[in-house]
């Protein structure tokens, strides 16, 4: 097993969220909050199936999944979508969104880091955490 699989990470630091947010059409409002927040994620394992959770003080949200295999998820900001995660290596996990604003996130895993590179349309956003 990954040595990161189960370890909780928290943000550090964000570069380019307003700009996402703004690409997915995300109001001013819960702009200011989402960049006022320093989330805690987590990747678990339980045989195939994995569970992502995000910890913050504004929403916690869960999606469960199986490699290669479409779900439909509501993100944090309240939009439907059906998505599909896959790994490329084994710490590098890739989640695209297909909805109305498609969405990439790409989340590399290390023992003591994560980095989350977020992409829609020609926005970018890189989001850096710590094991904690």
């Amino acid at each position: 097993m990954a040595a990161w699989v189960g370890k909780k990470y928290k943000m550090e630091k964000s570069e380019g969220f307003d700009d996402y947010m703004k690409a997915l059409g995300v109001g001013m409002v819960l702009r200011k909050l989402g960049n006022s927040i320093s989330p805690t994620v987590e990747l678990l394992k339980e045989g195939d199936e994995y569970t992502f959770n995000t910890l913050s003080t504004f929403k916690n949200t869960t999606i469960k999944f199986k490699l290669g295999e479409e779900f439909e998820e509501e993100t944090v900001d309240g939009r439907k979508v059906k998505s599909v995660c896959t790994f490329d290596g084994d710490n590098k996990l890739v989640h695209e969104q297909k909805g109305e604003k498609p969405t990439t996130i790409v989340r590399e895993f290390t023992a003591t880091d994560l980095t989350a590179t977020m992409t829609a349309g020609s926005a970018k956003c890189i989001r850096y955490y710590k094991a904690v």
